[in-house]
């Protein structure tokens, strides 16, 4: 055998070994990536909740329940539960139920307070608020909408940026953001 022939079947060898450690390293980190993102993806789903539902009583005899599709735990704060889909009820001592509905909603498991976003929807006897972000809270009494607030009841439609309700008094307030705006209130008949 010629010299020559010795160096090509050398080379051959060196770059069929080469590809062979390339093939089995670059295998190894796809397989090793892969195993990653499954445990990520395991730890990131096994947060998720299905069907939520947490019902809370005060002090008072007032009745939170909360409702959602979907509820994923904040891993920072495994306090606060991030909701899908919510509907909400609520029922207060000597009172008649308020429902709440909404796309989103940020629930407190600690002090039942609750943000709700998108869509949101009040009905509490024949009066109906929407909005687009409500701030609901056990402990400071209140319950508070604004953005694109319209407030409807047999006789009128109100129009305002904030809508403030104490939930014991039903004391309401409703405002504009801008000393300039006013609420604008439209009688139906």
């Amino acid at each position: 055998m010629g010299r020559e022939k010795i160096i090509k079947i050398f080379i051959i060898f060196a770059l069929a070994l080469i590809l062979v450690i390339f093939f089995f390293t670059f295998a190894k980190k796809l397989e090793n990536k892969k195993k990653t993102e499954k445990i990520i993806e395991e730890s990131y789903s096994s947060n998720i909740l299905k069907n939520v539902n947490y019902a809370s009583k005060d002090t008072k005899g007032n009745e939170y329940i909360i409702n959602a599709l979907q509820g994923e735990i904040d891993l920072q704060n495994t306090n606060i539960i991030y909701l899908t889909d919510v509907s909400a009820l609520i029922i207060l001592e000597n009172s008649k139920k308020i429902t709440i509905t909404s796309n989103y909603g940020k629930y407190n498991i600690n002090n039942y307070d609750t943000i709700f976003n998108e869509n949101i929807k009040i009905n509490y006897e024949k009066n109906q608020i929407t909005g687009e972000y409500l701030d609901f809270s056990f402990d400071r009494n209140s319950l508070i909408i604004s953005r694109n607030v319209i407030y409807t009841n047999e006789e009128n439609i109100l129009n305002a940026d904030v809508i403030e309700m104490d939930i014991n008094t039903k004391d309401t307030k409703v405002f504009m953001y801008s000393a300039n705006e006013k609420v604008n209130i439209k009688s139906k008949n």
